[in-house]
């Protein structure tokens, strides 16, 4: 698709194939990411479900902590689902673990219960447009503390389930599984946003 943007997904585990399609379906070029050099070459990134503490292991031991920590904070537009929403996170409840630290919020994991109590959730969510979103909660996290520049876009049984904070979006739970394409449309739309940004300065 010609001018269509690079978005990454960090794929060191997770549903990562689930999250490149729905990219692709929101007018991305997906792109998997692991190594910087494959950092450097996106304008938006993925942090997809799967274990939180392996995600930031792992980005840490590519050497990637640091610099997706740098490009966040300058602007790079990410959405983080499920444990993609704790690697972001200043803080997690519970034993320490590599955090980016870039979301102004503190989050409780397995917040929903352990795997057996997973669950489906139509999920009103500010600022989409369309009817609820879909959205699989697989031990899901929520958002026990927001900060002041973090607004919250949704709820579910009264509990945080999706936030965003300027170039940051986060949700508790997956969309991708679903096959909804609407939270990654929206990243695509902030790249876009970037991207005319830069160029016109």
């Amino acid at each position: 698709m010609p001018g269509a943007p690079r978005v990454g997904v960090l794929a060191y585990q997770g549903d990562v194939r689930e999250h490149l399609a729905a990219l692709e379906a929101a007018g991305a070029v997906p792109v998997e990411v692991r190594t910087l050099e494959e950092l450097d070459t996106v304008d938006g990134l993925v942090v997809p479900g799967g274990e939180s503490t392996v995600i930031g292991k792992l980005a840490s031991r590519y050497g990637l902590l640091e610099p997706l920590r740098e490009r966040a904070r300058a602007g790079l537009p990410v959405l983080g689902t499920c444990a993609g929403m704790i690697f972001l996170a200043r803080e997690v409840e519970g034993p320490p673990q590599d955090l980016l630290g870039v979301l102004d919020v503190r989050v409780r994991r397995n917040a929903f219960g352990r795997q057996v109590a997973s669950f489906e959730a139509e999920v009103d969510v500010k600022g989409i447009d369309g009817g609820p979103v879909a959205g699989a909660f697989i031990r899901a996290p929520w958002v026990a503390e927001a900060g002041p520049e973090v607004e919250v876009l949704a709820e579910v049984e009264g509990k945080v389930v999706a936030v965003r904070q300027g170039n940051l979006l986060a949700t508790a739970f997956h969309p991708e599984l679903s096959g909804e394409v609407r939270l990654h449309r929206w990243l695509v739309d902030l790249v876009l946003g970037r991207i005319a940004e830069r160029r016109a300065t």
